[in-house]
């Protein structure tokens, strides 16, 4: 749907508790004393896309894979609810309700926004998707709520803003997501999957509720209630009264089939024992379930019932009260009982149904789809900053970033970014993607063309140069203009590769000078997948460049003949040593030179930085950078997907959603063929294991850190075994089980190997039961030491072994895991199995502050790396460039999270501080400079999705164990939220983040 962010922000900023009329929780239904108060909440569980791609799901097309259409669910669940007011709904995904809501008459408008005033509708979540919480990225998660919760309340005003999450689908949970709710001011969240044995122990300790601190660096208003759902989030057996079921109804009336009594006996048994497992006396029970509520008569009808002959119950003396409700009255009842609660401060992964299910291989699945994800969040930030700069304040132009904001929130479901979904839905979010970048890349050229001097420039994106493929340098490599863009707030320097044809190029900067540049041949297993790509291109052009928000490198054909050098390592013709160094050396540093590996012994590869050992079986031993050496061993390994034989669990194979190997893994090669290209700028090892697997590991100069870059596939299963495919990075350092992983690319979380924190888990799958995701990366450390792996997408990843750390790289099934989805994980292109081809990065360090640092400033470049247009030279013209915004005036350590239109004459600002308390302190500066670049006129603060005033903010506060609450509590702001004009003085400006921090804005511009 296409939202012009242009609507007024003023009922944003003026949500108050105090402020609501009769929404909210003023729109509560009153509990009653001494009763068990049972909160009924209708509610329908809406894929955006699973089995059924979005469209099909919203339309209720193929109904032969699944009965499911969402628009018929909206109109029968408005329908009902307008009459009678005592009824209620929750609405969760916002994509669905808009693409709904756009297409209704006035009137039902009208009628629908009287049903939010009410309450009677109530948006739960309310972001874009409900995303997953494992694969996801922090920034693309902020990004869907603001895009969901700024429709809400544009469109209906206050009443609309969620105060519960809402994730009762995902596969496990995250801290670092409870960590956003409570930062965007959320009162609670809620969801149904926990491991098992941790839900069975906890509803035995009632202890299913809780208060989690959800950060290690943020203070006690991170915290957040959260509570497990008792029956999943489906109705009580045998209370389904949707059409998809096949429950009884509620038979009452002169009828021999009447069942009031033993109907509402049941329902009271089951409340009294669901009752014995939770402290309060208020119930939350979900009456819905997957796409129910296509028929909202018959629901309602039958709840209607339910209340009645319950509630008529206690003229007899029985005390259960049940009215329709939401998870937020569930929440406010549950605050105002001032009850104390226990503290959960880990997460909830791995996530397992039984003791054999550890739903830890979709933390991999679909590799080449979860990189695509990542690089539609890497152009996303471009376009919006890119259009913020230029002023891009079009219908078209705003139009265009939603299309992308949308795209890219849909890929945030837990269905997609997870890779669980149905071969036709995966290759329609990948159409989706596609078609939202290219309407974003309308606003990208629009915008460079105003602020370079290339007024005509092509600015063309490549979005296949993972496999050194670019449509517009294979052709034209002369007069090409590379235009790099910096998404991150501080200069950077970093390496540029381009692919392009043999050939001699110079590179120069804006200002002429020459810049060093070497052409390094394309992996010869690169080259083979001729059903991928073409070979125009064997090669790609390497040079440093140095970038602080934009800057244009001019790439040409050098017009002198080719040494016989070059044509020496063009040819790989092999010629004695001391010949190459003698002849023509004043071209040595064009491209690298071709040495061989040693026949006998070790081969070293080095630069200044970093020395790189391999013994004759062409296998990494050892690594020395940072002042430290350490025997460090890469190979590569795969686990034989289990056929799942064991009585009860035969069906529980190795798929989409879950790992379960059969046996130890299997070493892939015990012997790498090694191909050594010794550069100036880049020293290239190329390491060929099988036909399958191979990799090009590097090391450039003045980086600090080495590049694995690995290929894998098509995996063989002539053999009629699926596969799944790791890395494995050994050392002798003694971890004793413990190991770290990041939560969302944000906080970084302990491990310990077969332990978990509240509870003894079934560790019968030792090895799925020990994988964790890894978003961004994964380290382990000694006293002295630390060796880290940084990822470019979302993986799961263990310490299986003392000393050791592996990431999955690639999956291929030949069976499905038995749930729902019905195919098994076989992706192929163009009739052969899934090419997967990304890159991991080793950062090997003494263990210091300074060392943490360096790896968060690695973390941050590599998620946001620049990206790179093209253009033909002949565009560029001489005129008076712009002034562009700078941020290089930020502290280091703090980073613009997010620079984007907001509306025509408003834009909104995210700063974070994205080091932890660790490695650094509170940080005070002035963002008065930053406010003028923008052209500021007003600033003011918002809670973390930007929709709310940060000074309106009320959240609940519950209380831990041990404590003896007075009063009922909120928590508001911990600092005076920032408010300024253009006139008021600097000092003003001045503000303070703390580790971890992020601080949102809204600046009014000229």
């Amino acid at each position: 749907m296409k939202f012009v962010w242009a609507l007024s922000a003023l009922l944003v900023l003026s949500w108050s508790y105090q402020t609501e009329a009769a929404c909210g929780y003023k729109a509560c239904p009153a509990s009653k004393a001494n009763m068990i108060n049972v909160h009924l909440v209708p509610h329908s569980h809406d894929d955006t896309g699973w089995l059924k791609t979005v469209d099909q799901y919203y339309y209720g097309s193929r109904n032969g894979i699944q009965h499911a259409g969402v628009q018929y669910i909206l109109d029968s669940v408005v329908t009902e609810l307008l009459k009678d007011k005592s009824r209620r709904f929750i609405q969760v995904e916002s994509a669905f309700f808009f693409k709904w809501y756009k297409e209704q008459t006035a009137a039902v408008q009208k009628n629908v926004k009287t049903l939010v005033d009410e309450g009677r509708l109530e948006f739960t979540g309310g972001a874009w998707s409900m995303n997953d919480e494992a694969a996801v990225h922090y920034q693309s998660v902020i990004d869907q709520f603001t895009v969901g919760l700024k429709s809400l309340v544009d469109t209906f005003g206050a009443c609309a803003r969620p105060r519960v999450g809402w994730q009762i689908d995902p596969f496990g949970h995250s801290r670092e997501m409870a960590s956003l709710f409570a930062q965007m001011g959320f009162d609670g969240e809620f969801f149904a999957r926990m491991d098992y044995v941790e839900k069975n122990t906890r509803l035995n300790n009632m202890t299913g509720e809780m208060i989690w601190k959800a950060s290690d660096n943020l203070d006690e208003r991170s915290e957040i209630f959260t509570g497990v759902l008792y029956n999943h989030y489906s109705a009580p057996p045998g209370f389904c009264f949707d059409n998809l079921c096949s429950d009884d109804p509620i038979i009452d009336g002169d009828s021999y089939e009447n069942n009031v009594k033993a109907k509402v006996d049941d329902f009271i048994t089951y409340i009294h024992k669901m009752g014995s497992y939770y402290r309060a006396t208020d119930l939350l029970v979900p009456m819905g379930d997957d796409f129910n509520y296509e028929n909202a008569y018959v629901n309602y009808k039958n709840m209607d019932k339910l209340i009645k002959y319950v509630n008529e119950r206690q003229l007899q003396g029985a005390k259960v009260n049940v009215f329709y409700s939401t998870p937020a009255c569930y929440l406010n009842a549950l605050h105002n009982t001032n009850m104390t609660w226990p503290v959960k401060t880990q997460d909830f992964f791995p996530y397992s149904t039984d003791w054999h299910t550890y739903w830890t291989g979709y933390f991999s699945s679909r590799p080449t789809q979860k990189r695509f994800e990542r690089d539609g969040n890497h152009f996303l930030q471009v376009a919006k900053q890119l259009t913020t700069m230029a002023n891009l304040t079009t219908t078209t132009a705003f139009a265009n970033l939603d299309s992308l904001r949308q795209a890219m929130g849909i890929m945030q479901h837990h269905d997609a970014i997870t890779g669980t979904e149905k071969q036709h839905v995966a290759n329609d979010y990948d159409r989706m993607l596609t078609r939202a970048i290219n309407l974003a890349e309308n606003n990208t050229r629009e915008a460079l063309r105003k602020l370079t001097n290339l007024t005509s420039g092509e600015f063309a994106s490549c979005l296949q140069l993972n496999l050194s493929i670019c449509e517009f340098s294979q052709w034209s490599p002369n007069n090409l203009v590379v235009t790099l863009v910096n998404p991150l707030a501080h200069p950077s320097t970093q390496y540029v590769r381009i692919p392009v044809k043999n050939g001699t190029y110079i590179v120069t900067d804006a200002t002429g000078r020459e810049v060093k540049s070497e052409l390094v041949p394309v992996a010869k297993e690169v080259l083979t997948l001729t059903h991928l790509r073409p070979n125009i291109t064997e090669h790609e052009l390497v040079f440093s460049a140095y970038v602080e928000k934009v800057a244009s490198y001019y790439v040409k054909v050098k017009a002198q003949p080719r040494s016989f050098e070059e044509q020496v390592e063009i040819n790989e013709i092999k010629v004695p040593q001391r010949f190459l160094k003698q002849s023509y050396s004043k071209y040595q540093k064009a491209s690298p030179q071709k040495i061989e590996p040693a026949a006998v012994g070790d081969t070293v590869v080095q630069n200044s930085q970093i020395k790189l050992t391999f013994n004759s079986n062409g296998t990494l031993y050892n690594v020395q950078m940072n002042g430290v050496a350490e025997d460090i061993t890469q190979q590569f390994y795969y686990f034989k997907g289990a056929y799942g034989n064991n009585g009860e669990f035969k069906n529980r194979s190795s798929g989409a959603y879950i790992f379960r190997p059969n046996g130890t893994e299997v070493l892939i090669g015990t012997k790498a063929n090694l191909t050594i290209y010794n550069g100036t700028l880049v020293k290239e090892v190329h390491q060929h294991f099988n036909d399958w697997v191979s990799q090009v590991i590097r090391i450039y100069e003045g980086v600090n850190r080495v590049e694995f870059e690995w290929l894998v596939g098509p995996i063989p299963i002539e053999d009629n075994v699926g596969k799944e495919v790791i890395t494995r990075f050994t050392s002798n350092l003694k971890t004793a089980g413990v190991f770290y992983t990041d939560s969302n690319g944000r906080e970084m979380l302990r491990r310990v190997r077969n332990e978990r924190e509240y509870f003894k888990p079934n560790m019968t799958e030792s090895v799925s039961g020990n994988y964790y995701p890894i978003t961004s990366r994964i380290a382990m450390e000694t006293s002295a030491r630390r060796v880290a792996l940084l990822n470019d997408r979302a993986q799961g990843g263990s310490s299986l072994k003392d000393g050791a750390l592996e990431l999955m790289l690639h999956r291929r099934l030949l069976r499905d895991d038995a749930f729902g989805v019905g195919e098994a994980l076989n992706e192929t292109v163009n009739g052969k199995g899934l090419v997967a081809r990304g890159k991991v990065y080793l950062m090997l360090s003494p263990v210091s502050k300074a060392n943490a640092v360096n790896e968060r400033l690695a973390e941050r470049e590599l998620h946001l790396p620049f990206w790179k247009f093209f253009s033909n030279s002949s565009t560029a013209t001489s005129k008076v460039l712009p002034r562009i915004p700078s941020f290089s005036s930020l502290p280091v350590g703090i980073e613009v999270l997010t620079l984007e239109p907001y509306s025509t004459n408003e834009r909104l600002l995210r700063l974070e501080n994205y080091l932890n308390k660790n490695e650094t302190t509170s940080v005070t500066f002035n963002i008065r400079s930053l406010f003028d670049a923008l052209g500021g006129t007003e600033i003011r603060e918002t809670t973390l999705d930007g929709n709310l005033a940060l000074g309106s903010m009320s959240r609940f506060k519950f209380q831990p164990d041990g404590t003896v609450p007075k009063k009922v509590e909120y928590y508001t702001s911990k600092h005076t939220p920032l408010a300024a004009v253009a006139k008021d003085a600097v000092a003003k400006f001045q503000i303070t983040m703390d580790p971890m921090q992020i601080r949102t804005f809204i600046l009014k511009w000229k």
